[in-house]
């Protein structure tokens, strides 16, 4: 289902029509992170997961917002640090976040100060639960390495930012630390 026909309520302007690619460079940050994502594929597994354990009720009423843009804004709120209130600002003035949700026109009315609510990302955060993640996770691991961004050997990661040359100690040190330990005292 097309993007514009979910965000339609904000996209009837009376300008003209601005092409989203246009303006952000393929060297921004956010159009190559978003590029590395298998769109399709993650909102399907987020739509089914949610169709299976969210019913809808009823077919009344405005469109829902779009999966993709609703995902992207919340990976991006992540990425960015920002707030649930920032990020759907930057949705409204931002083209590289309009990249990344997908949208690839815009006509916007500029009287209207967000084109999704905060209140609406927050809902649907609490419709994402533990395997659905993991199966998200999977997707995008599965289509990293397929397109040579990653390599399949297993890789360690170090969450903590730490300056390079510092004894800061991790679980890879202790490990480290601790086998070594264990075959100097198994040669005693």
């Amino acid at each position: 289902m097309r993007i514009v026909r979910h965000l339609q309520h904000w996209l009837g302007g009376s300008g003209p029509r601005i092409g989203v690619v246009d303006f952000v460079p393929e060297d921004h940050p956010i159009r190559q992170w978003s590029d590395t994502f298998p769109w399709s594929e993650m909102v399907y597994a987020i739509d089914e997961s949610i169709a299976r354990r969210f019913p809808k009720q009823t077919h009344r009423g405005r469109s829902a917002i779009s999966t993709r843009v609703l995902f992207a804004l919340e990976l991006l709120k992540a990425e960015t640090g920002s707030s649930d209130e920032q990020i759907c600002s930057r949705l409204r003035t931002d083209f590289a976040v309009m990249y990344a949700c997908g949208i690839q026109t815009v006509e916007a009315d500029r009287n209207q100060a967000h084109f999704v609510l905060p209140e609406v990302l927050s809902q649907f955060r609490t419709k994402l639960d533990a395997s659905l993640m993991e199966e998200l996770l999977q997707i995008q691991a599965t289509f990293a390495m397929e397109q040579g961004l990653v390599s399949p050997s297993h890789l360690m990661v170090d969450t903590f930012a730490s300056e390079q040359g510092s004894q800061r100690v991790n679980d890879a040190a202790t490990l480290y630390k601790a086998k070594k330990k264990s075959s100097r005292s198994s040669k005693q």
